[in-house]
C-alpha cells in the first residue's frame, strides 16, 4: 500500500485514479505527476515498485502543496477577505453565496435549512 502525504491510496486502482484521493491533486495534476515520474497511468498502485512510489512522493513533496498545508493556506485566505472586510469577506462571514447568485429562492447548501417566519395575523373588528 502507497502512502503520500499522509493519505493510503487504494491499492486495487489505477495511478491515475488514487492520487485525486489526495487533496489538492485532481487527474490533471495526477496526469503530470505519473509523466514526470515516468509511471505508466495503467498500472495499478499495488504493482508501483518502491522506486515509483518514493519517485511520486518526492515530486508530491517538492512541487506541490496538498493536504493540510493546502487546507491552512485556503482558510487563511478566507480569514484575509474577512479581516479586510471586503464584499466576498462579508458574504463569508454571513454564510451567503459570493459568486453572484441569486439567493432568493436558491442557495440553501449555503444557507442552511429553512427558518419559517410566521404571518401576523390581522385582527377581526
Amino acid at each position: 500500500m502507497a502512502r503520500i502525504k499522509g493519505i493510503d491510496l487504494p491499492k486495487n486502482k489505477r495511478g491515475i485514479i488514487s492520487l485525486t484521493y489526495i487533496y489538492g491533486i485532481g487527474s490533471t495534476f495526477a496526469t503530470k505527476i505519473l509523466d514526470e515520474a515516468k509511471v505508466s497511468h495503467d498500472k495499478k498502485v499495488q504493482d508501483w515498485t518502491d522506486e515509483e512510489a518514493n519517485s511520486i512522493r518526492a515530486i508530491i513533496g517538492d512541487k506541490y502543496t496538498v493536504e493540510g498545508e493546502l487546507r491552512a493556506e485556503t482558510q487563511t485566505n478566507i480569514k484575509r477577505l474577512m479581516d479586510i472586510g471586503c464584499y466576498r469577506g462579508i458574504r463569508h462571514r454571513t454564510g451567503l453565496p459570493l459568486r453572484g447568485q441569486r439567493t432568493k429562492n436558491n442557495s440553501r447548501t449555503r444557507k442552511g435549512k429553512r427558518k419559517t417566519v410566521a404571518n401576523k395575523k390581522i385582527a377581526t373588528k
